[in-house]
């Protein structure tokens, strides 16, 4: 079963997802039963080409006839319903040990589209997180965004790209790039502003460093190695340092008013999807 299908399954083993409980406030407040869908907002937020899957009716003709397509006008509102997703695509992220049943790549693919598949049968629009991305809608945005995903391989965190203001974004790696690294990227979304969570995704060996004895630890995507005489002698300082980072993950999110949790590739692939689920939705629709 492929990815896309996995995700699929998962995702439709929970109800369909309202993205954030002022969004529904913001619906109300506008004298509107239920959702606002795409096209209705008032503040104009960018333009973008036409493509397959768009209506002739959302054409701004004006804007059109300047250039040699056609162009949709995209609003502020719609704008705001987007969810933007982000899987860390480094080669570090491609190792497994013989604890784990998948790599971590594998498993951040399977949260990421299978949270897509939640959200787009809600009526929300995602995207990725990547150069030229567009939101997504409908049920064949998941089949869309596994093939945009396929050719995203940032390493270590998100890439610098424009994201529309008060979007949500959700950021899925094993977040053990320098916290500087990751304070730069999530301040920059958290100043557009975007609302977001991370998902720390790691190995059960790298949570716990179970080895022992003599063992070479190689590098991934380099040549870098090193050689521990015996490891039982730096599993103490190994776990003060994986907490060190956590804990700065954590006050790094807290401070750009993020989510933070941590997710084991040997644990259910349900459980990381529940926690999104009630992390980006406070109010769910029964």
């Amino acid at each position: 079963m492929t990815t896309a299908l996995q995700a699929e399954a998962l995702g439709s083993r929970l109800p369909p997802l309202l993205v954030a409980a002022e969004r529904v406030a913001a619906t109300v407040a506008q004298g509107v039963h239920g959702r606002r869908r795409v096209g209705q907002g008032d503040s104009f937020w960018q333009y973008r080409p036409f493509v397959a899957g768009d209506t002739a009716s959302r054409i701004d003709w004006r804007q059109s006839a300047r250039a040699d397509r056609a162009f949709i006008r995209e609003t502020e509102w719609e704008a705001a319903q987007t969810v933007a997703l982000w899987r860390d695509g480094g080669p570090a992220m491609r190792w497994r040990s013989k604890a784990a049943p998948v790599e971590k790549m594998e498993r951040a693919e399977l949260l990421l589209l299978a949270l897509a598949s939640l959200l787009l049968r809600a009526g929300e629009q995602v995207r990725l997180i990547a150069p030229g991305a567009r939101a997504l809608s409908g049920r064949v945005g998941v089949e869309r965004l596994a093939l945009q995903l396929a050719g995203s391989n940032d390493d270590g965190v998100p890439p610098d790209v424009v994201l529309p203001r008060h979007a949500r974004v959700v950021l899925i790696g094993d977040m053990l790039s320098p916290l500087d690294q990751i304070q730069t990227a999530i301040g920059r979304m958290a100043s557009i502003p975007v609302i977001g969570h991370v998902l720390q995704v790691l190995d059960p060996a790298e949570a716990s460093l179970p080895y022992a004895g003599r063992i070479r630890f190689e590098g991934l995507g380099d040549a870098t190695h090193a050689l521990v005489p015996r490891v039982e002698g730096v599993r103490a300082e190994y776990t003060e340092r994986l907490a060190a980072q956590q804990q700065g993950l954590a006050a790094i999110c807290g401070a750009a008013g993020w989510g933070f949790a941590t997710h084991r590739t040997d644990h259910p692939p349900e459980s990381a999807l529940l926690a999104l689920y009630m992390a980006l939705a406070p109010d769910v629709r029964r």
